[in-house]
């Protein structure tokens, strides 16, 4: 019987076996967590309450109900989706991602994107047999709006993806190179707002308007990233194609039931997104006056700076992580974020710690 490695390599495809997974780095309780742009605060009491009488009463021996219409009214009207929008719900934006591709992609059709922007994009691109082309943003981190209409031009995407705001840079790129881009594209947009609620913008009540775009979010920003919770909104039309691709009961009952009871006090989300609003600009005034350290203007929920003084960016993401303080490191992600660190705005006590280590750290 031949082993199990030599059965992989020959039935595993080639360019799976090349990549690498998804990094997702280990946490313990005791760091301090600014590494992947969740929500610093928990659930108020009453909310978790709430919650806990929900999962009570959902039936877990019975598959979801197939008809989730007063689901999508309850999240249109909490998010500001459009009554005539189409709505999908996913397991997560990277399931609403992997049907976008699959549903609009022949092998080797091109889905296009600025770069770097949410890896994602690009992995699913991959894994669904098309081909992704990134069109490098400028030296300053901003959309090149003359490459992505060239790239467009060349390679007439099936899929263009836009992270408004991008990530990891946090740029919000105008109004006008995005209609540029709508105008240019043969195929269809999509418009990640993962970082809406930070931003203070949204193409949502544009979105049935616009024959060639949807647009994509997630609760995963806003204090509910452990729920794995996606929708995409756009003209019935695409919505009703994509909906095809989608697996069944792919939204479990016990997110649903969670869902529900969340929405039920909204509130509690806005107020802890302008919170980080709030902080966000202090913090990067600080960080901008460490020696060394260059910000960049950030409209989400995390900022990147790039350590070019006394230590690069590997030997502050280094100095910090020994100092229990977690920030994401993408020195070797892309050449344009050579010693770039994404920090998430945190709690007030938590940016005052990890501002206090860089003190120390970049300290003469």
């Amino acid at each position: 019987m031949t082993s199990a490695a030599s059965r992989v390599a020959r039935t595993v495809r080639a360019d799976i076996q090349a990549q690498t997974a998804y990094p997702v780095a280990p946490s313990a309780a005791d760091v301090i967590k600014l590494d992947a742009m969740e929500c610093p605060y928990p659930l108020p009491q009453r909310v978790r309450q709430a919650i806990a009488e929900a999962a009570l009463a959902t039936p877990l021996n019975r598959y979801p109900q197939a008809d989730l219409s007063a689901l999508k009214a309850e999240v249109a009207a909490a998010f500001g989706v459009p009554p005539e929008a189409g709505l999908l719900f996913g397991n997560g934006s990277d399931e609403l991602i992997h049907l976008l591709v699959q549903a609009c992609c022949e092998p080797g059709d091109t889905v296009l994107s600025p770069w770097p922007s949410f890896v994602y994009f690009e992995m699913a691109a991959r894994f669904d047999h098309a081909r992704f082309e990134g069109v490098p943003l400028t030296a300053d981190l901003e959309l090149d709006l003359p490459a992505m209409l060239a790239a467009i031009e060349q390679h007439r995407p099936k899929l263009v993806f836009l992270a408004l705001p991008n990530n990891p840079t946090g740029g919000l790129w105008p109004d006008d190179a995005v209609e540029a881009i709508l105008r240019a594209a043969p195929g269809l947009v999509v418009i990640d707002e993962a970082y809406q609620p930070f931003a203070g913008h949204s193409w949502m009540p544009r979105v049935t308007r616009l024959p060639n775009a949807v647009v994509m979010r997630t609760v995963s920003k806003i204090g509910l990233a452990g729920l794995r919770f996606g929708y995409l909104a756009g003209h019935p039309d695409w919505i009703a194609q994509i909906d095809k691709v989608r697996p069944p009961y792919n939204v479990d009952v016990l997110t649903q039931a969670v869902l529900r009871a969340v929405l039920r006090d909204k509130a509690v989300l806005d107020e802890q997104a302008a919170r980080l609003r709030a902080d966000r600009e202090p913090l990067a005034r600080a960080l901008a006056a460490l020696p060394g350290v260059r910000v960049y203007p950030s409209a989400g929920n995390f900022i990147l700076a790039r350590f070019s003084g006394k230590l690069d960016g590997n030997a502050v993401h280094l100095a910090l992580k020994t100092r229990k303080i977690l920030v994401r490191n993408f020195s070797a992600a892309h050449p344009l974020l050579a010693n770039c660190l994404r920090i998430s705005v945190g709690t007030p006590e938590e940016n005052a710690a990890l501002l206090a280590a860089l003190q120390d750290i970049l300290s003469p």
